[in-house]
């Protein structure tokens, strides 16, 4: 399948190809339920360029940070491939994986949960500097306070530990930690729905800014389309444990091919109490990844599906320029 190999940007620093991350579900005699597997993520695939930032978009349990931590190799694939820089991760051995890992981080999204609350600051942020043994003493100091200074932190804060910080300190401290190996890709696991609006666009602008001065590419996991809407330059769009829609972000927002997506926007809060609004509403819930509907996923709730929908499940194929969508009818 051949599904956006480049990108708007142009070559692809990260390619992921038809990639699965398939869980098994152990059975129970108490209840009697048989053994399963869940399709978390399956088949997967998309690029992101140097400098880019790919949202990666759905409602809740769609596997988008199955994705983004497969792809890290923090859990590890079932199939598929993953190229970075035209390597690829998933051939690696642990060591030569664990060198890898300077090229891409993450940043999860409770920050007080991903920082150890017994080290200090500086020690957090300087820990990935001891890990792979960049610089030393007063030149890991200096680089410490540099990166404190980057993310709008004051250096005297590197004695501090995580509790004395606020949310978005914290969050500050993720992000310098991220940026600390220099890498090319950072992997945004929902960096900012644990925060406060103000401080959500402080953080926005802070990423913004750093992809500005090092060219970094940004996989930004998120459900906030406003959020979405500022940061990205390309979204796709995941419907239970696949990619329905993947569009340049104007494209997107304001020509959405895909039902799902249709609905998924209609559900942003349009802040002009003269601009009335049309929701649409899913019916249903959503389907059991242990056991997702034949053909299309969406079938079951889609307002546009026909019998061909149930049977055959469709390509992600390009409709528009820049836009890829898996439906018959669009």
């Amino acid at each position: 399948m051949s599904t956006n190999a480049t990108t708007e940007a142009g070559t692809p620093l990260l390619e992921v190809r038809d990639l699965r991350k398939h869980y098994q579900s152990p059975g129970s005699w108490i209840s009697r339920r048989k053994a399963s597997k869940v399709y978390a993520v399956d088949g997967v695939s998309f690029s992101v360029a140097a400098g880019e930032t790919l949202a990666l978009v759905g409602e809740s349990g769609c596997g988008k940070t199955t994705t983004g931590k497969s792809i890290l190799r923090l859990i590890e694939p079932t199939s598929g491939t993953v190229r970075l820089n035209g390597r690829d991760l998933l051939s690696l051995d642990a060591g030569a994986m664990r060198e890898q890992r300077r090229e891409m981080q993450i940043i999860f999204q409770d920050p007080y949960a991903s920082l150890n609350p017994r080290m200090t600051a500086g020690e957090l942020v300087a820990e990935p500097l001891r890990n792979f043994g960049v610089s030393n003493g007063a030149q890991r100091n200096e680089r410490v306070a540099w990166l404190f200074s980057k993310v709008g932190l004051r250096p005297e804060a590197m004695k501090k530990l995580p509790h004395e910080f606020s949310g978005g300190q914290r969050q500050r401290l993720g992000i310098a930690r991220a940026l600390a190996l220099n890498p090319k890709l950072i992997v945004c696991d929902e960096p900012v729905s644990a925060l406060d609006v103000s401080v959500q666009a402080q953080v926005i602008n802070l990423l913004t800014d750093l992809q500005a001065e090092f060219g970094i590419a940004y996989l930004f996991v998120a459900h906030d389309l406003a959020v979405v809407r500022h940061i990205s330059h390309r979204v796709a769009v995941m419907y239970l444990g696949k990619i329905v829609e993947i569009a340049g972000r104007d494209t997107l927002f304001s020509a959405p091919l895909h039902p799902y997506t249709e609905i998924l926007l209609s559900a942003v809060p349009v802040p002009d109490p003269r601009v009335r609004t049309q929701r649409r509403l899913l019916k249903g819930d959503p389907p059991n990844p242990a056991a997702p509907p034949s053909g299309c996923r969406f079938h079951t709730r889609c307002p546009m599906a026909q019998a061909r929908c149930a049977e055959e499940e469709p390509v992600l194929e390009q409709k528009t320029a820049g836009q890829w969508v898996a439906c018959h009818f669009r």
